[in-house]
């Protein structure tokens, strides 16, 4: 028997295997007699992960401030001279390149700039997948779109998709300007970066996918207003003067 906390109400019967995956990983959901969420508790995982991502954040800072201004400003030289961004990743990194590509192409301010996510033609990608395997997914549309001066950004959690290290040697191949944004040790992309085949690369210092996931998107959206910044189109930047 277990005990009174772990005891579901009266009548409810077994749990589905569904709601028993949900049970081990937040325990604190199930933690009263009556199966109702115990606040206190669901205060305190929310503070929780709040301060590591705040933590996590400023360490990035720390590691990839200098680095992240220089990124910026190569992307704004390939914008600059007729550059375009390509951008791709797996699963929730897949929303992310989506992201990314929709922050360049449709800005809140600034100024649009030409960016497409190679993951967000279903009829392309399941193709590819299909007749020519997933791992070539990305590198195949580089090779078809990608040419130098523009500009190959991929997201991984692990830095292990086999998918993205292809897409990055092509786009070396191409002359485009490499960026990757990785967690973990950076897995394959590290290989990569040490090898001299990826530009820029940034590296979270977490196992955690989900801090892992939000401290990259607090780095693509600066890298993006970086980038505006040093094309003098955000109106952020400090206004001219005179003299």
């Amino acid at each position: 028997m277990g005990t009174p906390e772990e005891t579901p109400p009266e009548g409810a019967g077994a749990p589905s295997p569904e709601a028993e995956g949900i049970r081990h990983l937040y325990p604190f959901l199930y933690s009263g007699p009556t199966g109702r969420a115990d606040d206190r508790r669901i205060i305190w995982s929310t503070e929780t992960k709040a301060a590591e991502i705040v933590r996590l954040r400023e360490r990035v800072a720390e590691l990839y401030a200098d680095r992240i201004a220089g990124c910026a400003e190569a992307m704004a030289a390939r914008f600059a001279a007729g550059g375009r961004l390509f951008t791709f990743g797996n699963g929730g990194s897949s929303t992310d390149a989506q992201e990314v590509a929709t922050a360049f192409l449709a800005p809140r301010h600034g100024t649009p700039l030409p960016a497409l996510s190679l993951t967000t033609d279903v009829a392309l990608v399941t193709a590819l997948s299909n007749d020519a395997g997933f791992e070539v997914v990305f590198a195949r549309q580089i090779a078809a779109l990608g040419r130098p001066g523009d500009i190959a950004l991929g997201l991984s959690t692990s830095g292990g998709s086999a998918n993205l290290v292809q897409a990055f040697e092509e786009a070396g191949r191409r002359g485009m300007l490499t960026v990757g944004l990785a967690g973990y040790q950076g897995g394959r992309l590290t290989e990569l970066a040490e090898r001299g085949l990826l530009d820029h690369l940034f590296v979270i210092p977490s196992s955690s996918v989900h801090r892992i996931q939000e401290a990259q998107t607090t780095l693509y959206h600066v890298l993006w207003e970086v980038t505006q910044y040093a094309m003098g189109a955000s109106p952020r930047a400090p206004a001219r003067t005179g003299g």
